[in-house]
């Protein structure tokens, strides 16, 4: 299957191999479900409205098997519409997500816009072709999806990261520009660790995105950072690029152990 998920119909979806994450081969990475989730909630705005935050709470492993996707609105306002989505593994919820969606001025060059502050990542054709080097397994999240390294050494520090999915997130639909910065958002902590991932581990819990415009073409740039303290919490901080310029942020709390079982 080309794709993350396949759709069963009445709200339920099969993930396929290519969801698999790097911490255990029968649990998913959480881009895919995170932006499953919100293609959820998407789904129930109105015309004029898009998606500015996004936070995901991943409440257990996901499992790489058949989900139960619900999304409901639960304060739709003039200006400003708040949703949530869950996802089910054998009826017991494994994730669990809320969204603030705003009105948007048409057309989109309505307002005077600052000059940027930043620089921006080399471009993804003149970036180093990245493998993940700490899945274990021959297929999942890290063959479904392209990497190239625009700055910064991996291991060793800040590291800017463009990724792009080379699979549909739902069989027969096209991805849609939400479900690219999710599908790649979720891996701020996996391209700028700074600890060996042979001898640590360094999950997230939760993924929290805010955008102040959608993503333009296929790819998306993780310009991220890690930092953590000695008692096991980290923070990966993480500004989202395009090929234009900065679309938004991406924060994920870090749990940090040591590895129980060192990957094969």
């Amino acid at each position: 299957m080309t794709a993350f998920f396949a759709a069963l119909g009445e709200g339920r979806y099969r993930a396929s191999e290519h969801t698999r994450g790097p911490w255990s081969p029968a649990h998913q990475h959480g881009g895919p479900p995170a932006a499953l989730m919100a293609h959820g909630m998407a789904a129930l705005l109105p015309s004029g409205a898009a998606i500015a935050r996004v936070t995901v709470e991943f409440v257990r492993p996901v499992p790489i098997g058949e989900l139960e996707l619900t999304s409901v609105v639960l304060k739709a306002g003039r200006s400003v519409t708040t949703l949530s989505a869950a996802l089910s593994a054998g009826g017991v919820e494994v994730a669990r997500a809320a969204a603030l969606a705003m009105r948007t001025l048409e057309p989109p060059a309505a307002l005077p816009l600052p000059a940027e502050a930043t620089t921006p990542p080399r471009a993804p054709a003149a970036s180093d072709p990245f493998e993940f080097p700490f899945f274990a397994t021959p297929v999942g999240y890290h063959t479904a999806m392209e990497a190239r390294r625009a700055a910064g050494e991996f291991g060793a520090g800040p590291t800017q990261m463009w990724m792009r999915a080379r699979v549909a997130l739902i069989a027969g639909q096209p991805l849609t520009p939400l479900a690219r910065v999710l599908c790649a958002a979720d891996s701020g902590n996996g391209v700028s660790p700074v600890l060996d991932p042979k001898e640590y581990t360094f999950v997230n819990p939760d993924l929290s995105v805010a955008l102040w415009r959608p993503p333009a073409g296929e790819w998306v740039c993780l310009d991220a950072v890690t930092r953590m303290g000695g008692h096991g919490i980290g923070l990966s901080d993480t500004l989202l690029w395009d090929e234009a310029g900065p679309i938004g942020r991406g924060l994920q709390t870090l749990l940090v152990a040591p590895r129980l079982v060192a990957p094969r």
